[in-house]
């Protein structure tokens, strides 16, 4: 995560969506030693947030149930999807927007859908059904880690005419990073082009990095 990373202001229907750790003086918020600008995270369960951390921190909860299970490492594993989501299954699915991420909550014990916005994240109230539909059809789906990594898929239509329809697998950090640069730079009805530059550099980043 980038030093322009800044904690979100103000509620969300999502309490992981409420607070996305910000370096502290670049140091690890596990054991205060220095750390770079780029860095790894680990998610606190218990208060839904993320922590920059020392890589020796960091893969002290690389195992599952480390830390009592209140702590897990975020993989840094980018996955892209042979085929993604089809318009009917997006319709489905209820997001009014063309860009959302989809992760597992395991404290609340279902799936989260979150698009991005002016407002930081915001939940979108996600049909059980629909997203069953999206598992039998899309493997990636079933090998999110949860709390940790997202499906995020992008539709709409300036993006659609270049790439077409696209669907990755990516870790939870950087869809909040996503939300951030969103939430700092958004103007007007449609982002205003500064927004715009933001979304179009965060999927050349993750096309860059993610294997079939």
């Amino acid at each position: 995560m980038t030093t322009g990373l800044r904690r979100f202001v103000g509620r969300s229907p999502v309490e992981f969506a409420q607070r996305v750790a910000a370096p502290q003086g670049e140091e690890c918020e596990l054991c205060r030693a220095e750390i770079a600008d780029e860095h790894p995270h680990v998610v606190n369960l218990d208060r839904r947030n993320l922590l920059c951390t020392c890589r020796p921190c960091y893969l002290l909860f690389t195992p599952d149930g480390a830390g009592r299970g209140n702590f897990r490492a975020v993989p840094d594993r980018y996955l892209a999807a042979d085929q993604t989501l089809s318009q009917q299954q997006w319709d489905a699915l209820q997001v009014p927007v063309g860009m959302a991420f989809f992760f597992r909550n395991s404290v609340l014990g279902r799936i989260v859908a979150i698009y991005p916005g002016p407002a930081g994240a915001t939940e979108s109230l996600l049909d059980l059904h629909a997203w069953n539909d999206v598992v039998a059809t899309t493997p990636l789906a079933t090998q999110l880690a949860d709390d940790v990594e997202a499906l995020i898929v992008r539709r709409d239509r300036e993006n659609d005419e270049m790439y077409g329809p696209e669907m990755y697998l990516v870790p939870i950090d950087c869809c909040y990073e996503l939300v951030g640069l969103l939430r700092m730079h958004w103007t007007g009805f449609d982002g205003g082009p500064e927004a715009r530059a933001d979304i179009a550099a965060f999927f050349e980043r993750v096309r860059a990095r993610a294997r079939a």
